[in-house]
């Protein structure tokens, strides 16, 4: 006989393809509106042309099983709320009006199997704002009930198949605030009270998951400068101590997943912005920076996976 599957069980089997889109540009400095493509072997695209609101802190994850959400951010004047769907084709769409608090500089992933999650972020000072994100793309008012450190220029990714993790940041903008708490995000959207950080204390950095069921957080700004530290994330949601950094030292990065199980790191500000990429393994092993690079330069992009 065939196994029985029970009703409403999702199968995460991971996305096949990766978009980074948004962010700001040194050439001049200017907020972009452009996204590129990862394929399947995380080879990355020359520039699409931007669709909505050019802006840059923005976040974005995944919703719907093989769709995205890019959202919020700072469009060189203001905070937006605005929202732009991902199709599972990678085609962005116009701004969606936006719903919940106005911020920047915060943090989004995935949850339950289908469904996304804004959390944190800069509102005028640090905030532990969430919004949920239905599985048709449909994002949700505040949280009123929140948890956890506030704070901003934090990083977060799936793991366990439906759950998610958001972590590092700083509580006011500077390295003094820097710190490395997480909070777990369930099956159904709750968002854990603080988890004793592990690892280096830093802010701007990225994640993303990795292996079908763990995550890597990595990059990011400490206390002495940029860093390319990465630490691993079970499928339990227990975060590593430090693994020794690989590529370009840099902050403001994006990563995303790629190929089901595998991952990659993305643009970001070093010395100047760049648009190197670091592949990773579906073990989580991080390249070393890839020698071909496409796309403007830039940072404080967003990205998450499709189809």
């Amino acid at each position: 006989m065939f196994p029985i599957i029970p009703a409403n069980t999702l199968v995460e089997t991971g996305n096949d393809e990766g978009i980074f889109a948004y962010g700001t540009s040194s050439s001049p400095t200017l907020d972009v509106s452009i996204s590129n493509l990862v394929s399947n072997s995380g080879v990355v695209s020359s520039d699409v042309a931007g669709v909505g609101t050019a802006r840059q802190a923005i976040a974005a994850c995944e919703y719907g099983g093989d769709k995205g959400i890019c959202g919020f951010g700072y469009d060189g004047s203001s905070g937006v709320a605005e929202t732009n769907l991902v199709s599972n084709s990678g085609v962005v769409a116009s701004d969606v009006a936006g719903v919940g608090t106005i911020r920047w500089s915060l943090a989004a992933c995935s949850y339950g199997g289908d469904k996304g999650i804004f959390g944190f972020g800069w509102t005028g000072s640090a905030s532990s704002l969430t919004n949920l994100v239905s599985n048709a793309g449909v994002v949700a008012s505040d949280q009123a009930a929140t948890t956890g450190s506030a704070r901003l220029a934090l990083s977060a990714c799936e793991y366990g198949g439906d759950k998610g993790i958001f972590g590092f940041g700083t509580t006011t903008g500077g390295v003094g605030g820097n710190t490395a708490v997480t909070n777990l995000v369930s099956n159904t959207g709750v968002i854990s009270s603080d988890v004793a950080g592990v690892g280096q204390v830093r802010g701007y950095s990225t994640a993303c998951s990795y292996g079908d069921d763990k995550g890597i957080f990595g990059y990011g700004y400490k206390a002495d400068g940029n860093t390319t530290i990465t630490n691993l994330v079970s499928n339990a949601g227990v975060v590593a101590s430090d693994v020794a950094g690989v590529g370009t030292a840099r902050r403001g990065a994006a990563a995303t997943q790629y190929d089901k199980d595998k991952g990659i790191f993305g643009y970001g500000l070093a010395s100047s912005y760049v648009a190197v990429t670091n592949l990773v393994s579906n073990a989580g092993v991080v390249s070393s920076d890839q020698a071909a690079t496409t796309g403007t330069i830039r940072g404080s992009l967003a990205a998450c996976s499709f189809n």
